[in-house]
């Protein structure tokens, strides 16, 4: 089993930057694919990022690609979410979950998801 806490929410400028944190206490972190989703107000909670058991392999929604930068470092048991270029539209809550799927392939359906983070607040202003 896996506890989840997620930092490093906050208020930014549009064009600023953040980078999340998610540390996991527990067992086996290095099992689990992580993942970062984010639900904006009156939306469903949607992926944004994605990386494997190892790290070989990550994914981006099409919205994010090129402006977040997902990691992790499986020694301090901790997944990032760098974030820059935030635009109003990033404006979420976010939130981090853990998959124990060990593939080179990541799973974006947050239903196969099996352990989740309380969520942090990022809000872009204009």
């Amino acid at each position: 089993q896996l506890q989840l806490v997620e930092s490093g929410g906050g208020l930014v400028q549009a064009g600023g930057s953040l980078r999340l944190s998610c540390a996991a206490s527990g067992h086996f972190f290095s099992s689990y694919a992580m993942g970062w989703f984010r639900q904006a107000p009156g939306k469903e909670r949607e992926i944004v990022a994605g990386i494997t058991w190892s790290g070989g392999g990550t994914y981006y929604a099409d919205s994010v690609k090129g402006r977040f930068t997902i990691s992790r470092d499986n020694a301090k048991n901790t997944v990032y979410l760098q974030m820059n270029s935030l635009k109003p539209e990033d404006t979420a809550v976010y939130y981090c979950a853990a998959d124990l799927f060990r593939s080179t392939v990541l799973r974006v359906d947050q239903n196969e998801y099996d352990y989740w983070g309380q969520g942090t607040q990022v809000t872009v202003s204009s």
